[in-house]
C-alpha cells in the first residue's frame, strides 16, 4: 500500500473501500504498528494483530461487509466518516449507522474509533 502522496481523506476512503474486498491483509496494511481500534461500546485493541482479530470476530459469519461512506471530512490528519456498514449474511443483512473517527500518522491509520449502537447491531443478528 502506498499512501505517501494521498490526502487523509483519500487514505480513509481507500481503507473503507478495501473492507469490501474481503481480504484482511490489505486492510491491516493501512494501520501503524501501534494503532488503536476502538469500537466505542467495547474495549479498545492495540496493534495490527489485535485489530485483525477484532475484525475477524465480527465478520466471521458474514458473507460480505461493506462500508458505505455517506459523508467524509478532514481537519488535518483527523478524518470523520458517516457510514452505513452493511453486514451481509445468508438470507439477511444488517445496515448499521456508524460515525467513524480516524487519526492518521505518516499516511497510515494510527487510531480508529467507531461510534454506533451495539444493541441495534446485536438485535439484528441472524438467529441460528
Amino acid at each position: 500500500m502506498s499512501t505517501t502522496a494521498s490526502s487523509p481523506i483519500e487514505v480513509v476512503q481507500a481503507f473503507c473501500d478495501a473492507i469490501a474486498g474481503g481480504d484482511l491483509d490489505p486492510v491491516i496494511a493501512f494501520f501503524t504498528d501501534d494503532a488503536v481500534y476502538h469500537n466505542i461500546p467495547l474495549e479498545p485493541v492495540v496493534g495490527p494483530d489485535a485489530i485483525r482479530a477484532t475484525i475477524e470476530g465480527f465478520t466471521g459469519a458474514v458473507e460480505s461487509l461493506e462500508f458505505k461512506v455517506l459523508a467524509i471530512a478532514a481537519a488535518g490528519d483527523t478524518v470523520l466518516t458517516e457510514r452505513i456498514d452493511v453486514f451481509r449474511f445468508p438470507g439477511s443483512s444488517i445496515d448499521l449507522p456508524v460515525m467513524g473517527a480516524f487519526e492518521l500518522r505518516d499516511g497510515r491509520i494510527a487510531a480508529w474509533r467507531d461510534y454506533f449502537d451495539l444493541n441495534q447491531f446485536m438485535s439484528q443478528l441472524p438467529q441460528g
